[in-house]
């Protein structure tokens, strides 16, 4: 029989001001914390974050740059550091790298995470798995962790003062979770529970973002949080998260493919794993040969979540860098899920269908 293993988190706390119970939190986890972060994000937190553990048991020992790149370099410094402090909590903030790189440090030094998102551009926050770079920025491999953060603070009041551009990112990387499943599960005839329940958030993930994206992007718009956001995060973060959790992560397909391929290139590497994730998705139908009409209403709520339609909102790429991209995107670990084998020819012929349709849309 085959064993299954799902690492959960502990705590997930979504809504407008959580983190004003991050002390009581951490008050339970750990004495002596860390934390590790973008810079972005240690500007926006660490002195709330300071504020909360100031009155509790928790002393906050300082805070450092995750480095710029979830890489081997990156934890294994930080890995160092932490066990060279006696830390034993770490706190991370920031976004996908970050927290990924966070997550690893904690497995290596064996301590308890606790997760802040500053952003809103992945479901990194809850997941136990890092996507590991290499200090270049291209793409190295996704590293399963033994362990779930201990605790996830999704706080809308904070994520709602983020850049468009990164909720933007957490909508296509979520909705992805739906198509890339949808594509996926084509090969499954035995029904099997785990992977029926992946499905499910999958699809939950979807009908969230299609009834509340236009709201939760024009609350980001004017800087005011509302009911419409909090569900699109419940979206990207908890039923996201679940999906991944529940696949033990075979979950992805041409969508993410296609983003492993563009950090190839350095015009694209650092455009946003979520963005690039989303023009993915309508990539992934093409390859499909889903129904004119159903590619047509995909890009209408692609553009809806403002998602890039065509490579012309990416970068300006010559046909060398477009050449590298779908060369490493079909070579990508996640295209060999798809149903059938995806030539270079099958991708050029796909991306060409997305553009000319995006000139109707546009």
């Amino acid at each position: 029989m085959q064993t299954q293993t799902i690492i959960f988190p502990a705590h997930i706390l979504r809504g407008p001001g959580v983190l004003s119970r991050l002390g009581d939190v951490c008050g339970t986890l750990g004495r002596r914390a860390l934390l590790i972060g973008g810079h972005q994000a240690l500007a926006a937190v660490a002195e709330t974050i300071k504020s909360q553990l100031a009155t509790g048991p928790v002393t906050l020992v300082g805070s450092t740059w995750f480095g710029g790149e979830c890489s081997e370099t990156q934890i294994l410094r930080l890995t160092q550091l932490v066990l060279e402090q006696h830390i034993d909590l770490i706190i991370g903030a920031g976004g996908g790298k970050a927290l990924d790189t966070t997550k690893a440090v904690g497995v290596a030094a064996n301590v308890p995470v606790v997760t802040v998102p500053t952003i809103a551009a992945t479901c990194a926050a809850v997941t136990p798995l890092s996507i590991r770079y290499f200090d270049d920025g291209r793409f190295q491999d996704l590293y399963p962790l033994a362990q779930a953060p201990a605790a996830v603070f999704i706080d809308s009041d904070l994520l709602v003062r983020a850049p468009m551009r990164w909720l933007a990112a957490g909508l296509g990387d979520t909705l992805a979770k739906w198509y890339e499943f949808r594509a996926i599960s084509t090969r499954q005839t035995a029904l099997v529970g785990i992977q029926r329940a992946s499905q499910a958030n999958s699809l939950i993930c979807y009908d969230l973002i299609a009834t509340y994206g236009a709201a939760a992007c024009q609350a980001v718009r004017d800087g005011r949080a509302n009911p419409a956001l909090d569900q699109v995060l419940d979206a990207i973060f908890m039923f996201a998260g679940l999906t991944s959790l529940m696949s033990n992560g075979a979950h992805a397909a041409a969508a993410h493919a296609m983003y492993e391929g563009f950090t190839v290139c350095h015009k694209t590497h650092d455009f946003g794993h979520g963005l690039l994730v989303g023009f993915g998705n309508l990539c992934l139908l093409a390859l499909e040969n889903r129904a004119d009409d159903e590619l047509r209403d995909a890009m209408v709520l692609a553009k809806t979540c403002a998602v890039p339609l065509r490579l012309s909102e990416i970068a300006d790429l010559n046909a060398e860098e477009l050449e590298s991209i779908v060369q490493a995107s079909v070579q990508a670990p996640d295209m060999a899920n798809m149903p059938g084998k995806v030539t270079a020819t099958d991708l050029y012929t796909a991306i060409r269908r997305v553009e000319a349709m995006a000139e109707t849309i546009l």
